[in-house]
């Protein structure tokens, strides 16, 4: 499956439209409901019947979002060109970009890009992308120099199957939605059934269900690990708390008291939070730590790596998790860790890769986790790649001649290659000493670097659709000039100025916090903080090159500015916790600018008493402002406005308008006065 807005990782997660039936009348609705299988052949209907050409060019769209969804990047490509040729613009464009590079259409993808960044106005946003296209098709043209090879597993299905680990008796344990009798109804998202977990011997084709007489408390289940005696097995399971409501990945752990014996009912570990997602947990060799990925608001963005260490003396067992470093997680999706020894195994879309997922490795040094490297082609490919299991390694410095074993294991990917059945796929690998490639003799004197760390700090502002409206489609960023940063660290203080490429660069010192703030005139203040904590020098690069991108938002004033992910319960106006991240944010940015006075604004739908969505929308207004204050704001720079259904932002009839546009009208926002 692929990983994009929603990925792989969350197809075991049920969402609030799928645990409750709702009659799909259009394409539209099936994709706006997540109900991919089902909204394809919809919409393909729909674009035949369509006239207008910008009609075709939004369905063809959502057709190749849900074949992207859906695994599809073969057939979404396509989709997407349709979509740019019936002018729905860039954002098109951009998606056959990524389709092209998922894809291994590494020569296009790149020229895509370029395309993509020239009619946006920014050569900037994409210049990462276009390297990484250059640096994939040259690990793909390496592959004969690897040493590396991977060939499917003989107990893949056309369904998905993925995730391997060791069960106790050594046999492997996977997640797989394929067709098992006695299993549920079809997911409406993938057309296949729900997930549950198979043990099969290593080269078998005949794998069996897990937990067989266990449906009902352990299906729907992920990713599990378990402890070297065997006795522990730790798990990923949705869990929704009300009826209607969303499903959450949540980590449960069931314990047995020998072999052979039924494991007990599982039990959710303490740590975690409300309405965040807890998934892929893998044990270090020892035991003591437990790895997970997670999208708590805390983190780095997207899905960060935690960690959290067995404490007997807690009454949990365990201490609080802790989000891994910036040099391990970036603003994308790190998922799916896995354990060797002291090296730890995991997936990332945010680090530079091929494609979609990419599979990197590192390991801990005294001073911290050493930069991720990338297993490069064949291990990894334009398609998803992940969990990579180390299954036997050949003892140190036993192996000298090119041939040899080094270590062999399996992983998980959804490519496109001879054998494969279809969706994910469980691959088996082997490594070993591979031939040394012919390399052109290289005349250059070279001088020894000295250890560095070098930090790049970009400042840039969003490119809208419409210049002149905030709340219009972000196309991309561009750099700001002679924008001034100032630093704080260790009880210092510094100032820099971006260059005309719109950065400034500072030598780090190792285990520092540094914080910083970005100011010109025209644009709200903002920082950001970076740390070199955990950060081990690499000893194969002397000098380690790091980024961090400070946006900062042009002052529009009198006009209204979307705050997103504000939510509130029905006929209620309390602040939600999963609204708290934005009113947070934007507090912070109150505090970084002191000279600011702006509004809270509160819009509902059309439904309802003209006079009683005027009513509510003040209190809603008036909540925010109250929770601002909480986080000491000064009230005198605030004030409460409630539109009710006065001022809709999409304008359709009442009882016209779709569940997107009533959502679209049920909104909080702010402006600077």
């Amino acid at each position: 499956m692929r990983l994009s807005i929603v990925p792989v990782f969350l197809l075991f997660v049920v969402l609030s439209s799928c645990s409750y039936t709702i009659r799909i009348r259009d394409g539209r609705t099936a994709f706006e409901r997540k109900q991919f299988a089902v909204a394809i052949p919809m919409l393909r209907r729909e674009f035949e019947k369509a006239d207008l050409r910008r009609e075709r060019g939004q369905l063809a769209f959502l057709i190749g979002e849900s074949y992207r969804h859906s695994g599809q990047d073969d057939r979404a490509l396509d989709w997407y060109a349709r979509a740019y040729e019936n002018n729905f613009g860039t954002e098109a464009l951009k998606a056959k970009a990524y389709a092209l590079k998922r894809t291994e259409q590494y020569a296009q993808a790149r020229e895509t890009f370029r395309t993509l960044g020239i009619e946006i106005g920014s050569r900037y946003e994409y210049r990462k992308e276009i390297t990484a296209c250059d640096i994939a098709a040259e690990w793909v043209k390496d592959i004969p120099w690897s040493g590396l090879t991977v060939q499917p597993a003989p107990f893949n299905s056309p369904q998905n199957d993925f995730a391997p680990a060791v069960y106790s008796d050594g046999r492997i344990v996977f997640t797989t939605d394929r067709n098992i009798p006695g299993n549920r109804e079809k997911y409406s998202w993938t057309g296949n059934r729900y997930m549950d977990m198979m043990v099969v011997e290593p080269d078998n084709a005949s794998p069996q269900l897990l937990f067989p007489a266990a449906s009902g408390s352990l299906s729907n289940a992920g990713v599990c690990t378990l402890n070297k005696s065997g006795t522990e097995l730790f798990l990923s399971r949705s869990v929704s708390y009300s009826k209607g409501d969303d499903a959450f990945n949540r980590l449960f752990v069931c314990s047995r008291t020998g072999p052979g014996e039924e494991w007990s009912e599982p039990e959710q570990l303490p740590f975690q939070k409300d309405r965040i997602n807890y998934m892929h947990p893998a044990l270090s060799t020892d035991g003591n730590t437990l790895f997970f990925a997670a999208n708590d608001p805390d983190g780095w963005g997207g899905y960060d790596l935690c960690a959290m260490q067995r404490n007997p003396r807690k009454e949990s067992g365990w201490e609080e998790p802790v989000i891994l470093g910036r040099n391990i997680n970036s603003s994308g999706n790190e998922v799916f860790p896995t354990t060797d020894g002291d090296t730890l195994y995991f997936s990332s879309d945010g680090l530079p890769g091929m494609g979609g997922l990419d599979i990197f490795k590192t390991f801990r040094t005294d001073r911290g986790w050493i930069p991720p490297l990338n297993l490069k082609a064949p291990a990894n490919s334009g398609y998803d790649d992940f969990s990579f299991l180390v299954l036997s390694t050949a003892p140190k410095n036993t192996f000298k001649r090119p041939g040899e074993l080094v270590r062999s294991g399996l992983l998980s990917s959804n490519r496109k290659s001879e054998g494969a059945k279809g969706g994910d796929d469980i691959y088996r690998f082997e490594q070993r000493i591979p031939l040394p490639k012919p390399v052109p003799p290289d005349t250059r004197t070279v001088r020894v670097a000295t250890p560095k760390l070098l930090l790049d700090v970009y400042v840039l502002e969003k490119i809208y659709a419409d210049p002149d409206n905030p709340n219009s489609t972000v196309l991309g960023r561009k750099p700001l000039l002679n924008v001034t940063v100032n630093a704080e660290f260790s009880g210092k203080k510094q100032s820099f100025v971006t260059n005309s490429d719109g950065f400034c660069r500072l030598e780090l010192s190792e285990n520092t916090d540094y914080s910083f703030l970005a100011s010109s005139p025209g644009y709200l203040s903002d920082g950001e903080k970076f740390s070199s904590k955990g950060i081990a020098r690499d000893p194969g690069n002397p000098v380690q090159y790091f980024e961090l991108e400070i946006v900062l938002d042009r002052i529009y004033r009198q006009k209204e500015i979307v705050l997103e992910n504000i939510y509130y319960d029905y006929d209620k106006w309390d602040i939600r916790k999963d609204a708290e991240p934005s009113l947070d944010r934007l507090a912070e940015i109150l505090r970084q600018n002191t000279d600011i006075k702006i509004q809270l604004g509160s819009h509902t739908d059309c439904r309802g008493n003209d006079a009683y969505n005027l009513g509510l929308s003040q209190k809603r207004a008036q909540s925010a402002v109250n929770y601002l204050i909480s986080k000491g704001i000064d009230p005198s720079r605030l004030t409460a406005a409630g539109y009710g259904e006065t001022s809709p932002a999409a304008s359709c009839a009442c009882t016209r308008c779709t569940e997107a546009e009533h959502q679209l009208n049920r909104r909080t926002t702010f402006k600077i006065e």
